[in-house]
């Protein structure tokens, strides 16, 4: 090999470096790979009509939020008082505006007023059924998944349903043990003599604990949800943290926006409740597919195996952002 060849192979290398294309983690690709990461996010998102695809993902989640609800009542309720539960989810959906939360209040409050034997039966025989409903969320943005990370549906319809259906009742089951933590802290602070400060210590906790459960729902759902060779955690704990971010900075001006400028009953009636419910899941859907468009960049980003198991050569990671790597 001459010297000049040498030296362009270094050139290279030195290149290749300086994107991070021998990252084995996001933590190891530079500022430079990071900058083309993020421009490849915007411009991707604006390709993949991520603004059109979230209002379809925020309708189909508006038809599934109260039968999930539901499921979470009938569940919770055979083992505590149901009325914690909807003080609970009331004071988490604090973060809608009051127009929006007064719909999800209002649902919770009929939930709530059901008979202990209601909400057994309802177990028995509906519970199936709000979690057949309530999966058709999920199944949005496991299609939604796959137009981000640049997949065909490849699972059969029994694999895709039971997907989707594992994928809400776990989602179902964290609201429940997230509800139940917060529950709990100020009998246990009670029990240690702390009691005066357990309602301080809750309030400052409730939001960091629903930040946590909501980064890692997500990065469940990026791992699960498109189909495709599993990522690995630390290649979807990114996005599903900035999407958690996304959502609740842009929840709060919503709110704010919604409190001082906008009055939607004025301009829609009564249905004004039910349009602001609507914007902010469309705020969130589009916060969860951006969030996933940065975990399928940075895997776009380096040359490295960014699946499960063993190392693979690009090309049979059966994963098409792990198969090849972004110019």
């Amino acid at each position: 090999m001459t010297g000049g060849a040498r030296h362009t192979d270094r050139e290279a290398d030195h290149a290749a470096d300086q994107q991070g294309r021998h990252a084995d983690s996001p933590s190891q690709i530079p500022a430079r790979g990071w900058w083309s990461i993020l421009k490849r996010t915007l411009a991707e998102s604006s390709r993949d009509n991520v603004w059109v695809v979230a209002a379809g993902v925020a309708f189909l989640t508006l038809l599934a939020i109260f039968p999930a609800l539901t499921a979470t009542f009938s569940l919770y309720g055979l083992v505590a008082d149901p009325q914690q539960v909807e003080e609970q989810v009331a004071a988490l959906a604090s973060v809608l505006p009051a127009q929006g939360r007064e719909v999800l209040v209002g649902q919770l409050h009929a939930l709530a007023g059901q008979s202990g034997e209601a909400l057994g039966f309802g177990l028995v025989i509906g519970l199936g059924i709000a979690l057949w409903s309530a999966s058709g969320g999920v199944k949005a943005l496991m299609s939604a998944l796959n137009i981000v990370y640049e997949e065909e549906e490849k699972r059969s319809f029994l694999h895709f349903t039971g997907t989707a259906l594992a994928l809400t009742l776990g989602f179902i089951l964290l609201l429940i043990f997230l509800i139940a933590v917060v529950i709990a802290t100020p009998v246990v602070l009670g029990f240690l003599g702390l009691g005066g400060t357990a309602d301080v210590l809750v309030r400052l906790l409730r939001w960091p604990l629903l930040a946590c459960g909501i980064a890692g729902a997500l990065a469940v759902l990026y791992r699960y949800g498109p189909s495709r060779a599993r990522a690995r955690w630390r290649w979807v704990s990114w996005g599903s943290a900035a999407a958690t971010l996304l959502w609740i900075v842009g929840s709060i001006a919503f709110s704010l926006y919604i409190t001082h400028f906008a009055d939607y009953n004025a301009t829609y009636g009564s249905l004004g409740a039910g349009i602001i419910l609507l914007l902010w899941l469309y705020l969130g859907a589009y916060a969860v597919l951006l969030g996933a468009e940065l975990d399928a960049e940075m895997e776009h980003q380096t040359a490295r195996d960014t699946t499960t198991g063993p190392e693979r050569p690009m090309g049979s990671r059966d994963a098409r952002m792990a198969d090849t790597v972004a110019k």
